[in-house]
């Protein structure tokens, strides 16, 4: 076969459609493959990122010595960065799976120890508010919360390309949860959560990272960072109960434990602000308690703390993360 030479004016294939490509094709091989072979591969792939200790890996090193402190030995810290980037590839791989999961193994693939609560919660109309950390696999608790039978909305970073963007759309509302852009909707999005609450539904938020730099600031691991506010403000504007979970991985499946619901300060303690901070503060030392338990199944490659420099920052966060009110 003769190959055409490119030549000027052709189209060559843009970074955004490679992107795009990428994950379509992730999509469609990870879940025509036998999961053995699957997870195996993913696994191998993590480890050559751990060998090759590029900017990501430099990061998640740097950040998981926060987590355990300065006493560990650096080669059990090296034995920590590596469970930590198969974790994360893992994370991925089951990503790329849980469309075609039927209901039933959706459920079972997942445990939350702590559901009794939400169930309390939906029968009763009040709806709940649950703060995330980039850990274990949420994609799959929301999918459970889902197959559950539970209403469930969430926000989304509004990512580039917008093909991507739509792709991990139309992946999380097949799995049956509502998504919503963090900028760039018909309403805003912390308007549509206000009303989803109300109305009973479960709204599950990652609160572990600030994408706006307008978050909290607080105490985290002994260490300034910034988290977002929306939990806060959801819980203390509906009275809704709100939860910390933990979540992590077993190996025959995602878990996840809620801590709260959290004491919400009332009006007696002091004005919004003042009493967002705190609460957000609270928020972060419940989950800086889960995370110190299970730190390999925190996905954190990105800069943390406002001290930390921005060499060996690292890849974003994996896009389909749910964003930020």
């Amino acid at each position: 076969m003769v190959r055409r030479e490119w030549r000027a004016g052709d189209r060559r294939p843009s970074r955004v459609n490679l992107t795009e490509l990428g994950y379509i094709a992730g999509w469609r091989v990870v879940r025509a493959l036998p999961r053995p072979l699957v997870a195996a591969a993913f696994r191998a792939g993590a480890d050559r990122a751990h060998r090759r200790g590029g900017g990501g890996t430099a990061r998640l090193r740097a950040n998981l010595r926060r987590v355990v402190g300065p006493e560990l030995p650096d080669a059990e810290l090296d034995d920590l960065v590596k469970r930590g980037l198969r974790s994360y590839a893992r994370y991925w791989m089951e990503a790329f799976r849980l469309p075609a999961l039927s209901r039933s193994q959706i459920l079972s693939g997942f445990r939350l120890d702590g559901a009794e609560l939400l169930a309390a919660d939906v029968a009763a109309g009040r709806g709940a508010v649950v703060a995330l950390p980039h850990a274990g696999n949420w994609d799959a608790a929301g999918a459970w919360v889902a197959a559950t039978g539970w209403p469930i909305t969430t926000v989304m970073e509004r990512l580039k390309p917008e093909g991507v963007y739509k792709r991990f759309l139309a992946f999380r509302e097949v799995l049956g949860m509502e998504i919503l852009p963090t900028h760039g909707g018909p309403r805003p999005a912390f308007d549509v959560l206000l009303d989803r609450v109300r109305a009973g539904a479960v709204v599950p938020l990652l609160a572990d990272r600030d994408l706006s730099a307008r978050g909290v600031e607080v105490d985290f691991f002994g260490g300034k960072t910034r988290m977002p506010a929306g939990p806060a403000l959801l819980a203390l504007h509906t009275g809704a109960p709100l939860y910390v979970a933990s979540l992590w991985y077993e190996a025959d499946a995602a878990c996840a434990s809620l801590v709260g619901p959290l004491p919400v300060p009332g009006p007696e303690v002091g004005p919004l602000d003042q009493r967002v901070r705190s609460l957000t503060q609270l928020i972060a030392d419940r989950l800086a308690a889960g995370i110190a338990r299970h730190p390999e199944d925190w996905h954190m490659l990105q800069r943390m703390w406002l001290d930390q420099g921005k060499a060996g920052e690292g890849a974003a966060l994996p896009s389909s993360a749910p964003g930020q009110a």
